[in-house]
């Protein structure tokens, strides 16, 4: 079983079809992105490296991996590249380990796959006035497959107008459907 390493959380379980559904959450890692002034921040990369070293042990197959991973990795999962480059979330060592959790596990990110082109957003601050109208999102939460099952995926979406329903997370909803 994979460890829980400080507010990081991790469930998984296996469908009748032998499909292993994985549920992360991985913490935001607080607001300064060093390792020496923010302790959280250390903690969230502490927890990808173990994430990456669990699977390159376990090598998945037939898996799928949700979550809320906190990672926004590419320029268009954020509403400003270079402004967020140092902001939480979207720094460069933060995408580096998330790439290598990829990597390690054979993970292929499903939404973007589907819906390759554009800004794609799964969350939005709190603190933002219009939320909708400022639109400065970022693509925290995910939906994965191991290389075997990839092809399998499709409609991926993200249920934006939850957002603004009444007393919403911060984070809306993202699916995909799986032909297995």
């Amino acid at each position: 079983d994979f460890a829980s390493l400080g507010h990081a959380r991790h469930i998984a379980g296996q469908l009748e079809n032998g499909v292993t559904i994985h549920n992360f959450y991985v913490p935001a890692g607080g607001d300064v992105p060093d390792r020496e002034k923010n302790e959280k921040f250390g903690q969230k990369l502490d927890y990808l490296t173990e994430m990456r070293d669990w699977f390159k042990a376990s090598s998945p197959k037939k898996s799928i991996l949700v979550g809320d991973l906190n990672i926004a990795p590419l320029e268009e999962d954020v509403w400003d590249h270079k402004k967020l480059l140092k902001i939480v979330s979207h720094t460069p060592i933060e995408v580096e380990h998330f790439n290598d959790v990829m990597a390690a596990g054979d993970w292929h990110d499903v939404t973007r796959a589907d819906i390759s082109e554009g800004k794609l957003y799964s969350w939005w601050s709190y603190r933002a006035k219009d939320w909708d109208g400022a639109d400065k999102g970022r693509r925290l939460d995910h939906v994965w497959a191991t290389g075997d099952i990839k092809a399998s995926a499709h409609s991926s979406r993200v249920l934006r107008d939850a957002r603004g329903w009444e007393k919403p997370s911060d984070h809306a909803p993202v699916f995909a459907t799986f032909d297995l």
